[in-house]
């Protein structure tokens, strides 16, 4: 299976969904999206295929989010996807690809159904264990 993951380094969540990927066995195209920001086209499919608006996508801690004014109801999707692109920080992480689906992976745990092999358990940074079944 083909697999990508939008993967933020800093960011704990991002960490453990990658570390998640690795652990069944997958090795994902790894993309520092801060660094190597989608373009338009792709940051649009993305959300597209996620059946997410804009607005959802948008990271609020950590970023440019209220300085920005990005609270404002009037502002478009197209105007939300510019600041975006031009503060990738605020596209919130991880979101993982595949041929089948596209996530965005909050909690961590989001990505386990949508690995070919997914480890039953997995013990995250902060201590916490996640079990996986199938029957969730």
């Amino acid at each position: 299976m083909k697999l990508c993951i939008y993967h933020n380094p800093e960011c704990g969540t991002s960490r453990n969904t990658l570390a998640m990927i690795e652990a069944s066995g997958e090795t994902p195209q790894i993309i520092e999206y801060v660094q190597n920001p989608p373009s338009r086209e792709c940051l649009i499919a993305l959300l597209e295929r996620m059946g997410m608006p804009p607005r959802d996508l948008l990271r609020r801690k950590g970023t440019p989010y209220d300085e920005l004014g990005l609270d404002d109801p009037s502002l478009s999707d197209d105007q939300l996807i510019d600041a975006m692109l031009v503060h990738p920080i605020l596209i919130n992480r991880p979101i993982v690809v595949t041929d089948q689906v596209v996530r965005l992976c909050r909690p961590s745990e989001r990505v386990l159904d949508m690995l070919a092999a997914p480890v039953k358990t997995f013990t995250k940074e902060d201590g916490e264990v996640v079990t996986y079944s199938e029957d969730r």
